[in-house]
């Protein structure tokens, strides 16, 4: 359980596990095509059980654009199930100074993510993740989940790339990292799991982060380590999505219970749920004040509050643009997103509360 010594990584393999990606598979291809610093192989992995007739197209464009196409052999655990097969037969090949990329088949990746994560795991690192951009579409869905993801690459850089996840839509693994997640998997010292990543984890990405933090391998998200990648059309798509994202922190925390690991998400979970409560109550109130027609007094105090707010709306969209960042300042629209994401949170503890069954 030693920290991964600094170490120049000697080949990169690329894993892309897909589906039902037909649209964004062949942007995905070319964009790992025109990488600075090229991977070494490119395999395109499919589940050809499941949709027989999209997975020849899939593997046509894959063949097309000088990919290896593997097929996963009776897997019933999607996307995880998926990488694990692809790992079992890829692992043993490798050694512990190469490097696998694992990256969704929708999102493209800027032409310097290899070469900005290779070169960050060469000073230790036993994961390096990125950063995304939400690409156009959903409209006002759309819009808000750009400026969620803007944020949220503000708030990495300016903690040097710390995290406490790293994202599933593409992160360099050191190959002498998954091997010891899989070692310490068989002896115990980790939840147990059929392969390197959990298929009983909603947010699998987020299980195998802690596991490797756990096991003392370092992670980070470089700033100029970024990608685009899709936004969730409809609520509802976005809804099903966050409810994932959220019950799977939850359980992951819960599955290693409370370590120096751990502390920081628990800290999170917690603030996350009074802020949910204190939003519950307030607008509560303001409802309950104008039924009763006892009216409601703006004192300064909030007036200044609000006043801070929009300008912090504003400073942190900055990237995306002056038009995002005017429009992130009427506050009112920013203020709904941030209640529907704090109604989802609560549906996700109230799920897990009450053990509610889970799919998605």
């Amino acid at each position: 359980m030693n920290e991964t010594s600094a170490q120049e990584v000697r080949r990169v393999v690329v894993l892309v596990p897909a589906y039902r990606e037909v649209d964004t598979l062949p942007g995905v291809l070319r964009a790992l095509d025109r990488q600075t610093h090229r991977a070494d192989r490119v395999v395109v992995t499919l589940d050809p059980h499941r949709d027989p007739g999209r997975t020849v197209r899939l593997e046509r464009i894959a063949r097309a654009a000088g990919a290896e196409v593997w097929h996963s052999v009776d897997n019933r655990h999607k996307k995880a199930g998926n990488l694990n097969g692809a790992l079992d037969r890829l692992l043993p090949r490798l050694c512990d100074e190469d490097a696998v990329l694992v990256q969704d088949a929708d999102p493209c990746l800027d032409p310097h993510f290899i070469e900005v994560t290779r070169r960050k795991m060469a000073q230790g690192y036993g994961a390096v993740g990125g950063n995304f951009r939400g690409r156009s579409g959903g409209r006002l869905c759309g819009a808000f989940q750009r400026n969620e993801y803007a944020r949220y690459a503000r708030d990495t850089a300016r903690k040097h790339g710390r995290v406490l996840c790293l994202t599933g839509t593409a992160c360099l693994f050191r190959a002498g990292a998954l091997k010891d997640v899989l070692a310490a998997r068989r002896s115990g010292r980790l939840p147990a799991a059929d392969g390197v990543y959990d298929t009983k984890a909603l947010t699998e990405d987020n299980e195998l982060t802690l596991a490797l933090r756990h096991l003392r391998h370092r992670i980070v998200a470089p700033s100029r380590a970024t990608m685009t990648t899709e936004v969730m059309e409809t609520w509802s798509s976005l809804a099903r999505q966050r409810l994932r994202w959220k019950r799977g922190a939850l359980e992951n925390l819960i599955d290693y219970g409370l370590t120096r690991y751990t502390t920081e998400g628990w800290a999170r979970q917690l603030v996350a749920f009074l802020g949910a409560s204190v939003s519950t109550a307030y607008v509560g109130s303001v409802i309950w004040f104008l039924a009763t027609g006892a009216g409601i007094r703006i004192a300064p105090f909030w007036i200044a509050f609000t006043g801070f707010y929009a300008v912090e709306r504003a400073v942190t969209v900055s990237s995306r643009g002056w038009r995002a960042a005017l429009a992130s300042m009427l506050v009112v629209p920013e203020w709904c997103y941030d209640l529907f994401l704090q109604g989802v949170h609560i549906r996700a503890l109230a799920d897990t509360a009450l053990r509610r069954d889970r799919s998605w």
